[in-house]
């Protein structure tokens, strides 16, 4: 462990405001990092293998998550000062690592289980001025209706993407009719160019064209996908991997079809104030969101569950739309884009509300039962990493055998 890792790991932790004063919160990072060691040295006694494509998945899912908060792929290049490639290159061995001691920690705490009382016991022992407060809780529902992209429209775009391959194929260059035709702004200022991906990233026809080109240069035929007529031209591929330019002509919709679901959606919106109907029977009945099975009720992609905090509404860009709605109240149809870029209506509904309090056994159970749940089992691998460093051989620099948590390690063989 070098004394940079234990700098820039606790410099990080003191961003976050998870640290308190610099001598104890060295320590704590240090043992951390410690603890990380050996379960990596476990993992390689245990001869547990991580394949490349497993590594790449958790990696490309993390920068999904990144670029979506930056809002572009070139607005987090510029952030990081650093392309997608060279962050993926930089912190792929992280990642291997973070799986490898991922699947010992789940072998060690495979086994951890609390009851109900374990949790009262829990929350009893947090003093009074140490229990968080929980942020103002949302939950939200929506009837969308999307406009149909009318059959014409759909030949009108297969024909320009056919007009624009056969302009390929007689000699024009693809990245230049990229950058000028291309309705994907990510990638048509860079000449279509995409940069090297792996399987599962991409529209499954899109990534079946793309890795059955072989030759450099080779064009696809036309490929449709959710967002619209690609054409692919390689210009590497690299194992597992492949680069390639396309162009993306989409569909448009017609502003008859635009009209004629706002003004659906207006027809639904007055039944729902003249109580003619429920709002529950008009997702079921108008609704075209998937989730209308769960009467349009709107999960939250990191938990699962329904409930939607302040910060993470303002970054689905709901919060505007939240803020002004008390429970029971729901808004008129409002124009909007969903995550694939196309244009919709929708009304939202406010179905609950919980104001931003302290946290108590009968409001959160689930989030302290969580915050249980993870303290033990913090304690079982503190417990393993206790017994594994007396068969483990461990030297501690002199400049950090003052960490009194550190202790245990050096009684270890």
């Amino acid at each position: 462990i070098k004394a940079s890792d234990i700098e820039k790991n606790y410099l990080q932790m003191l961003e976050n405001g998870n640290l308190s004063d610099a001598e104890s919160g060295r320590c704590e990072v240090f043992e951390h990092l410690l603890i990380d060691r050996l379960l990596l040295h476990q993992a390689a006694l245990d001869s547990i293998k991580i394949s490349d494509e497993d590594v790449d998945e958790r990696l490309n899912q993390r920068l999904r998550y990144f670029i979506s908060q930056f809002g572009s792929k070139e607005k987090f290049e510029e952030y990081y000062k650093k392309t997608v490639d060279q962050f993926k290159d930089e912190f792929r061995d992280v990642f291997k690592n973070q799986l490898l001691s991922g699947q010992i920690q789940d072998k060690i705490t495979s086994g951890v289980k609390i009851t109900p009382s374990d949790v009262r016991n829990y929350f009893s022992k947090i003093p009074a001025d140490s229990i968080p407060m929980i942020d103002t809780e949302y939950e939200l529902a929506q009837i969308i209706k999307t406009p149909q992209i009318t059959p014409l429209e759909k030949e009108v775009a297969k024909a320009r993407i056919n007009e624009l391959r056969e302009r390929i194929t007689r000699g024009e260059k693809f990245a230049s009719l990229a950058t000028l035709y291309s309705e994907d702004p990510g990638s048509a200022k860079k000449g279509g160019e995409l940069g090297y991906f792996g399987r599962g990233e991409m529209f499954a026809e899109f990534e079946a064209a793309a890795f059955a080109l072989r030759e450099k240069g080779e064009l696809s035929p036309v490929v449709e996908t959710q967002a619209g007529f690609h054409i692919l031209q390689l210009i590497e591929r690299k194992g597992e991997y492949v680069n390639v330019r396309h162009i993306l002509i989409m569909p448009k919709i017609s502003p008859y079809e635009l009209q004629k679901a706002a003004m659906l959606l207006d027809s639904v919106y007055t039944l729902l104030k003249e109580k003619k109907i429920t709002f529950e029977e008009a997702v079921a009945k108008y609704s075209d969101d998937p989730n209308k099975i769960n009467g349009g009720v709107l999960l939250n992609p990191y938990t699962g569950n329904a409930w939607f905090s302040e910060p993470l509404l303002k970054e689905i860009k709901m919060y505007s739309v939240a803020s002004r709605l008390n429970v029971g109240e729901y808004t008129q149809p409002l124009a909007y884009q969903t995550d694939e870029g196309k244009d919709a209506y929708r009304i939202v509904y406010m179905k609950a509300k919980i104001p931003a309090h302290k946290a108590n056994m009968k409001d959160d159970y689930d989030k302290i039962q969580q915050a249980a749940l993870e303290q033990a089992k913090t304690q079982a691998i503190n417990k393993w990493a206790k017994e594994a460093a007396t068969k483990t051989y461990i030297k501690i620099s002199d400049d950090y055998k003052y960490c009194t948590n550190t202790i245990q390690w050096l009684n270890s063989k």
